[in-house]
């Protein structure tokens, strides 16, 4: 059995108003495989969470959301193990856009985590559907990670400003790559357009990335029969904006959308795959969010360190998260 101590991001503290440990070992404790037990601890007064494994992957720490450095207890010493960084691609990618309404990438980064790690399919890389995509956080972090990207955006200026960030960056960069956005049509009527994006990196497979514009509940209909390994999204909080309802109402809380669109999102999911979703519970609690993913055939993650993500945004936003899997 080793013990080892992993050292946090300083910023990480910002983004969480000081639950970061918490969740960051909830995080660790669902994504690391041998895992024994996890708590946040201080030593000399500095924090870091506590980790007891048969064995310690430094690859698994390096890719959380928030570590920054990795340590093994050797009774009162200290050695230091080096973490390579596992991404493809350089976090800038994910962090230079700045913007009212987006999620922090540091919380995608551990939605995403803790959702592919509840994924049951053969290991790989996965596709991942974003439903509500805004300007492509959730794609690009399934990028970073290696990983393929699918979304739906409801306002097209989102996906065309994702689409001049990501041109612009591919080309700065020097990647090989591909960018376009055509116009859908079906039955003969325009119904909107699709960004398409794939970028080759050497000695890598090629990454894919693609998104309609249109209604999340539209999301089974946009991409027809094609399933996915995993979707995972953050509901509209009803703070910078909200929900659309029939008539242009906004619904300022994530309830009414999710009723109709967990249902689409559950359809689209490969058997073994996982439905990830962040929301604010002043608007829908708990307890009827995991009716709704029960309602249609998938096993929520509701125990141990499941329950451990909640925590305060700011006074009108208290997020949490929830991960049902779509059974074999």
């Amino acid at each position: 059995m080793g013990s080892y101590l992993v050292l946090l991001a300083p910023s990480a503290n910002r983004v969480y108003a000081g639950a970061a440990d918490v969740l960051a070992a909830a995080e660790l404790e669902i994504t690391h495989p041998g895992t024994v037990s996890v708590e946040p601890t201080v030593l000399a007064g500095v924090e870091y969470l506590a980790l007891e494994a048969d064995r310690v992957d430094p690859a698994v720490v390096a890719g959380q959301s928030a570590s920054l450095a990795l340590f093994e207890r050797l009774g009162e010493l200290l050695r230091p193990l080096e973490l390579a960084n596992p991404d493809w691609l350089d976090d800038d990618l994910v962090t230079i856009q700045k913007y009212p309404g987006k999620t922090n990438e540091q919380f995608t980064r551990l939605l995403t985590n803790v959702t592919l790690a509840a994924v049951r399919r053969e290991p790989g890389p996965r596709e991942v559907l974003d439903p509500l995509a805004g300007r492509g956080t959730t794609l690009l972090t399934a990028w970073s990670m290696g990983h393929d990207g699918f979304g739906v955006e409801a306002d097209p200026k989102a996906v065309e400003a994702m689409s001049a960030f990501l041109k612009t960056y591919l080309r700065r960069k020097r990647y090989k790559h591909t960018a376009a956005t055509t116009p859908v049509r079906r039955e003969g009527r325009a119904i909107g357009k699709r960004f398409d994006a794939t970028l080759r990196l050497p000695d890598r497979r090629e990454l894919v990335l693609a998104t309609f514009t249109g209604d999340a509940r539209d999301s089974g209909a946009l991409w027809g029969r094609r399933k996915f390994d995993a979707i995972i999204t953050d509901a509209p909080y009803g703070v910078v904006h909200g929900a659309s309802q029939a008539g242009g109402k906004r619904d300022r809380s994530p309830a009414g959308l999710l009723a109709e669109a967990v249902p689409v999102w559950a359809g689209q999911l490969r058997p073994g795959g996982a439905l990830g979703l962040s929301w604010n519970t002043h608007g829908l609690t708990r307890e009827n969010l995991a009716s709704m993913m029960a309602a249609e055939g998938l096993e929520v993650m509701d125990e141990g360190p499941w329950l451990r993500f909640s925590h305060r945004v700011d006074s009108a936003i208290q997020r949490d998260l929830m991960v049902g899997v779509k059974p074999l």
